[in-house]
């Protein structure tokens, strides 16, 4: 045996910049993003396809972000239109605008990973044995039945409950936090290890005939009885939210004439919490979440006579014809060099973590409990509104565990901001994140939590992604990196809004800024400039004298490079001219660059260490 370990020490491991364990929705986008940026990457996936929630779980229906198209996901949605024949071709449902069939989708981001030469992608693979030494990660990967041996300079964890973090000894917590914790007031007094339902999705077909399935064992109607509006509906759980069956049915439609079913009410959303299980305990956990879901569509055949409707034969390749995995909700949430509240969501601007975005989102809290056996007893959240977000790049970083990135569901976040950022177009963005952070610090030779959030920044602006959620310009508009920059330095603040269902946020760039706005933000960052309550429209010609104060020069040297930045701006620069607050944001981006100049650190403090 021994000779054996010495010759198995002794084989050469193959060598990356970043190893990506997991290749679900974060771990797709992590891996792509990473390449991209000259690392030498391989994602670790345990099944056959790529994309986790968004494919191998058949969550193919992505809940918000529809305006807020951006990077990775911008690129995945446009490959989906092109696929399809156009963005209408995608709404198909009622429950989302944007809707696909699983096999589809993993088609699609296969085909974009296969465009990245310095990207390796090892399906059927298993990772193992997790050791840091000088700076490089070594662990062994079981890929097709054989082991082989890695070395990379940065891991992430983009597993779907976090377990290569928790492998690790990484802090996390499970469950909901008590509100005198975390300071949120919608959180319960004392905190539990309750967890969302998780789902087996079904992906049904319509056939030309019918296609029952069998009974599944300890079948129970009643389970199901209040799905939707039918006679064996008595007493339902939510009486407000009960639709008619082919409005239940169609709450998932997709293209190619197939449904998705992930009906949260009464259907086949199930309570099991196998975060800290054993493999065996999650197996027997994850055969009952099965046969739940085979219940649930034995009870739409056999009581609401869908009969002509059965699980798909051409989606996932699976015995049982269901997805490679469930959807999980909820995993472990890391403790991280940041951790996200609902109170900085409500009020971005009480800390600075708005400076560290690298992602956003704009969904409600959605949390799903009405699976557990207590569920009533549990804070109402239910599409809880919330502003829409940017999400700081500390979430990702583990307290104490060097060379680690956590991305996917095990962020360092609240119970309650996991239910608005567990939702696909934001891991996806996380995962882009994820893995420019991980290129970063593979090739400056350094830690993730020292390379400069400014350059992960500008990483994801030149990618096409967005910082910060605002509506105003698509990120395809030649002045949107400049309005993200300001915003993401403070310097101009963007405001809230609520319009129906939709959470969203403004920066105003057609407004005129004024004087005293203006000074009030540069003076956060520009000791030298004095604060005013000057409230009228800023001109070119003040604006030179403000930046002057800032950038301690005179206010004639200013002055003309105001004028050469302005020469190309579309209305030019007059000096007598009051500024939109686009304007505004493009000269300070141009002349003074607040964004590069000034380094924030992880909690979006300035740095002052040279």
């Amino acid at each position: 045996m021994l000779a054996v370990a010495a010759i198995w020490a002794a084989v050469r491991p193959t060598c990356y910049d970043v190893v990506v364990v997991g290749g679900g929705t974060s771990g797709t986008a992590a891996g792509i993003q990473a390449a991209r940026m000259g690392g030498r990457t391989l994602i670790v996936e345990e099944f056959d396809w790529l994309g986790g929630m968004l494919t191998s779980a058949g969550v193919s229906a992505t809940d918000g972000n529809y305006r807020l198209r951006g990077g990775i996901w911008d690129e995945f949605r446009t490959a989906l239109e092109t696929h399809y024949g156009g963005p209408e071709a995608l709404h198909t449902g009622w429950v989302s605008r944007v809707m696909f069939e699983p096999r589809v989708g993993d088609s699609l981001l296969k085909r974009m990973a296969a465009a990245e030469e310095r990207l390796e992608v090892w399906y059927r693979a298993a990772a193992s044995d997790f050791e840091r030494r000088h700076g490089r990660w070594r662990l062994r990967v079981r890929h097709d039945g054989k082991w082989r041996r890695v070395a990379a300079r940065v891991l992430i964890d983009a597993t779907e409950l976090g377990d290569v973090a928790a492998r690790l000894g990484v802090p996390y917590d499970l469950g909901m936090d008590a509100s005198s914790e975390t300071g949120e007031e919608e959180a319960p007094a004392e905190g539990n290890a309750i967890v969302q339902d998780m789902t087996y999705v079904a992906i049904l077909k319509a056939y030309d005939r019918e296609v029952p399935v069998p009974r599944p064992e300890g079948y129970d109607s009643t389970l199901f009885a209040c799905c939707c509006a039918n006679p064996a509906c008595i007493s339902p759980k939510e009486p407000d939210r009960i639709w008619p069956a082919d409005k239940m049915v169609d709450y998932g439609k997709l293209p190619g004439g197939k449904y998705m079913i992930n009906w949260p009410i009464e259907g086949n959303d199930y309570y099991a919490n196998i975060v800290d299980a054993t493999p065996e305990e999650r197996a027997e956990a994850l055969r009952r979440a099965k046969e739940h879901t085979l219940g649930f569509v034995y009870f739409m055949q056999h009581e609401l006579g869908f009969r002509r409707l059965g699980l798909a034969d051409d989606e996932f390749p699976t015995e049982d014809r269901l997805p490679f995995i469930p959807y999980h909700r909820e995993s472990r949430r890391i403790r991280g060099e940041v951790r996200f509240t609902l109170r900085d969501i409500s009020d971005p601007y009480a800390r600075r973590l708005y400076r560290t975005a690298v992602a956003v989102g704009d969904y409600p809290v959605d949390q799903h409990h009405t699976r557990y056996a207590g569920w009533d007893s549990l804070p109402d959240l239910h599409f809880h509104p919330v502003p829409s977000y940017g999400v700081p790049l500390g979430v990702m970083l583990p307290v104490g565990q060097e060379g680690l990135i956590v991305a996917e569901k095990s962020l360092s976040v609240t119970n309650l901001v996991n239910g608005s950022t567990r939702l696909q177009p934001v891991v996806l963005q996380i995962g882009q994140a994820a893995g420019a952070l991980a290129a970063l610090a593979a090739a400056e030779g350094c830690e993730p939590r020292d390379v400069s959030v400014r350059r992960v920044q500008q990483a994801l602006l030149d990618a096409g992604g967005y910082l910060l959620p605002y509506l105003d310009l698509p990120s395809s508009d030649p002045r949107f990196g400049a309005m993200q920059r300001i915003a993401a330095t403070g310097i101009l603040r963007g405001r809230s809004a609520h319009a129906g269902w939709e959470n969203q946020s403004w920066f105003d760039a057609e407004k005129l800024v004024t004087e005293g706005e203006l000074r009030r933000g540069l003076s956060e960052l520009y000791p030298a400039v004095s604060p005013s309550a000057a409230e009228e429209p800023l001109t070119a010609g003040a604006l030179a004298e403000v930046l002057a104060e800032a950038a301690g020069t005179s206010v004639g040297e200013m002055a003309a490079a105001i004028g050469r930045a302005g020469a190309r701006m579309p209305e030019g620069c007059d000096p007598q001219r009051a500024l939109t607050r686009i304007e505004c944001a493009q000269l300070i981006d141009a002349v003074l660059d607040p964004f590069h100049t000034i380094e924030v650190d992880l909690q979006g403090d300035i740095r002052t260490e040279k």
